[in-house]
């Protein structure tokens, strides 16, 4: 069976799309069934596991450190001759946009207010009390680290060993590639290929689902806010549709178009919006409590980064970072396919300044610009976010902070306009690299099938809605929280696998110059 001259990988394709399916089945006729087992999940994965998941983002963050300042960034992905096929602020905003989906315009405010406001407990166990000036530096602190150096270098790292295993050593374009350097010729079975692969393409559509199940929930809330449009069932359906079409007609214009064309109208409006809150936000406190939010952040680093919720506690720590590392590991093996194919003839430094070091810096100024903005309309009164947060759901915040700003009527579309083009971004991306690991012989430079790309995105289109209208969504967003979870935990054990493979190669170096000529040679013979 072939479409477009590359084979269909069925062992793949045929076991994702049937338990994805029966997924979508099972949310239509027993969401309460679903709900629960992913809940299970979550609460086994999330504290059982937390300790992995700490030392795993916090492992992640010192290789890639550690290849940035050393010689290791001057390897070129594809060799000393390979040139870049995208330029720097293409790449930039493809990886930007292809890889936060809605989750920053939505807790931008409402992230910073809730543990401001201890709206579920979040600072319960800290020595200050919410709505203080403490509250206050720790609220944007926390929120630079659930959203800057180490969720970014969770992709970061998948992405640069996909990218490095595929151009330089010659290996299949694949996350089982990834594993060669500690697994050997094993890497390259058929079946442990399939299990990685299968793996990976439940945690990305069980991470799509939470993204847009979630950004779903977000806009209809802001139609009902702003235009007095009820949320529904009908309400979601024609929002995933409209969502759907721009992402699959994105995806089937090719990455060299639709996706390339789609990041930089959805970077320009990110960069739009900074620059509007930077002229019309009081900019003196928001430089003042952001550069303070930085020192405590500095100052309580290596406690965060380690706290499993004995310090932090459970509404913390378990239901916001480490969350946040769950979905970020859900999305990181697909993800990192994206990076990889995007990165091509750019040496190892520049592909982490692109995909790590100013992603971060982005995330800390657009916490600090929103975040802080929010935070100063609470303390001088001039707007009761927390109150509307405690009202109306955990991402309600959003909208009333955006009334209350100067020409709301302009503003809150350019808001919602902005998460539609976000998760279509983000969904043409995904759905692009779930095609590609269900093609044969598939390079990092080639398109996957459109009919493969075709099928994955309406399939996706249905798990969103399905999550949105009957496991969670208005009614709220644990239910696709939970799903997320298990999406993240399933490819969590896979994710332990591409660090040590990374350490091997560039911290130990176990693998010499003469073993790689040694496999592109046997690559070659191959091939």
């Amino acid at each position: 069976m072939s479409l477009q001259g590359k084979g269909i990988k069925v062992s793949v394709f045929i076991p994702s799309f049937v338990i994805v399916l029966v997924a979508v089945a099972v949310g239509v006729a027993d969401n309460e069934l679903l709900v629960a087992s992913a809940k299970a999940v979550f609460y086994f994965s999330l504290s059982d596991f937390a300790w992995l998941y700490q030392l795993l983002s916090v492992t992640a963050l010192i290789v890639i450190t550690y290849i940035f300042f050393s010689d290791a960034g001057n390897i070129r992905l594809g060799g000393k001759d390979a040139k870049p096929r995208f330029s720097l602020l293409s790449t930039f905003a493809m990886a930007l946009t292809g890889g936060i989906a809605t989750g920053v315009v939505t807790y931008s405010v409402n992230e910073p207010l809730i543990y401001f406001g201890n709206i579920y407990g979040e600072i319960a166990k800290q020595d200050f009390s919410p709505f203080s000036d403490e509250s206050a530096i720790f609220s944007l602190a926390r929120s630079f680290h659930n959203w800057s150096f180490i969720p970014y270098a969770i992709y970061s790292i998948v992405g640069l060993m996909i990218g490095y295993m595929h151009f330089n050593r010659k290996k299949a374009f694949s996350i089982s590639s990834t594993l060669s350097p500690i697994l050997g010729k094993h890497a390259q079975r058929s079946s442990v290929q399939t299990i990685i692969e299968v793996i990976s393409v439940l945690a990305i559509a069980l991470g799509l689902a939470s993204s847009l199940g979630a950004g779903l929930a977000l806009i209809s809330s802001g139609l009902t806010a702003q235009y007095g449009i009820e949320s529904s069932p009908l309400v979601w359906l024609v929002l995933t549709c409209v969502i759907g079409a721009i992402f699959i007609s994105s995806t089937l214009s090719g990455l060299q178009k639709g996706i390339k064309y789609l990041s930089s109208v959805n970077a320009y409006i990110f960069y739009f919006l900074v620059a509007v809150l930077i002229i019309i936000g009081p900019i003196s406190y928001i430089s003042n409590l952001s550069v303070t939010s930085l020192g405590y952040w500095l100052d309580n680093f290596f406690l965060w980064a380690f706290d499993t919720k004995e310090s932090g506690g459970e509404a913390l720590v378990t239901w916001w970072t480490m969350y946040d590392w769950s979905i970020w590991i859900a999305y990181a093996p697909l993800m990192g396919l994206f990076l990889a194919q995007i990165s091509y003839g750019r040496t190892l430094r520049e592909f982490l300044l692109i995909n790590w070091v100013l992603p971060s810096i982005f995330g800390i100024l657009w916490f600090a610009l929103w975040g802080g903005m929010a935070i100063k309309w609470q303390i001088d009164g001039a707007l009761d976010l927390v109150q509307v947060v405690k009202d109306s759901g955990a991402v309600s915040g959003l909208w009333g902070f955006l009334q209350n700003m100067p020409s709301s009527g302009f503003f809150v579309p350019v808001v919602i306009l902005t998460l539609i083009i976000s998760f279509s971004t983000a969904a043409d991306s995904m759905s692009s690299t779930i095609a590609a690991i269900c093609t044969k012989n598939i390079s990092a430079t080639e398109d996957s099938p459109k009919k493969l790309k075709l099928i994955w995105g309406l399939l996706i289109s249905a798990i969103a809605y399905i999550m949105v209208a009957f496991g969670g969504g208005a009614q709220g967003v644990d239910g696709i929280k939970y799903l997320a979870a298990a999406g993240g935990f399933s490819v969590l054990f896979l994710f332990m696998l591409v660090i040590i493979a990374s350490v091997r190669v560039f911290l130990l170096k176990l693998n010499t110059k003469e073993s790689a000529v040694a496999e592109e040679r046997e690559a070659i013979h191959e091939n």
